[in-house]
């Protein structure tokens, strides 16, 4: 990548869409200058300048939550950036997967329109990590939480005999609700082990490539 060909604002600056490489999902926005973008470039992680204080910041370097660059591509106006990167833990401050977190506005009438529905898991992923931290009162995933790790087992393998029981039925509307149960709960075990789901896909990612 030809760096000198972007353009910086006035003060510098260029705006930087951070994209976990896997799963598409938005992480956040930063700015880099042109030497936190050199050093991304040529560190392979996310160097920013940070506004506020003025400064080049490595991503992770107090934190460790360092994010791998796959892919940085630009623009037609050659002025702004997607920075396509493999999170290694959260990308924002408070702790979450992405800084993208709070609903602004929701148009209902497009919930029918056709969107990759494996994209919802790591939706579910994210509000089960709310939950975790903010522990609404009155949901049933706060009670998970609060019941603790031998609790959430519990159900785990009460949603996985009943996915056995479903199967052996043969009943295909018992099996959908079973498996949702059970893939929730799994979701659930994943937030209290504090291991995102990326990292179990990413398992059977390579495990399907050393079969290929």
């Amino acid at each position: 990548m030809n760096a000198e060909i972007i353009k910086y604002d006035e003060k510098g600056l260029v705006p930087a869409i951070i994209q976990n490489a896997e799963t598409g999902e938005v992480l956040t926005l930063a700015y880099m200058n042109q030497e936190s973008l050199n050093l991304s470039i040529e560190k392979g992680e996310t160097w920013f300048f940070s506004r506020s204080r003025n400064e080049l910041w490595h991503k992770g370097e107090t934190s460790g939550n360092t994010q791998k660059i796959k892919e940085i591509i630009y623009d037609c106006d050659q002025d702004s950036l997607v920075v396509k990167v493999i999170p290694q833990g959260p990308a924002c401050h408070k702790g979450t997967q992405s800084c993208f977190t709070e609903k602004l506005y929701e148009n209902k009438e497009t919930d029918s329109a056709v969107r990759p529905d494996a994209a919802f898991l790591f939706e579910l992923e994210s509000l089960i990590e709310t939950r975790k931290k903010t522990m609404p009162e009155g949901s049933y995933t706060t009670y998970l939480f609060n019941e603790g790790v031998d609790k959430i087992l519990k159900k785990v393998g009460e949603e996985a005999s009943e996915v056995i029981i479903a199967a052996k039925n043969r009943d295909h509307g018992e099996l959908s609700w079973e498996t949702a149960d059970l893939l929730y709960h799994l979701l659930v075990l994943l937030q209290e082990q504090e291991l995102p789901l990326q990292e179990v896909l990413s398992v059977l990612k390579k495990r399907h490539a050393e079969k290929e």
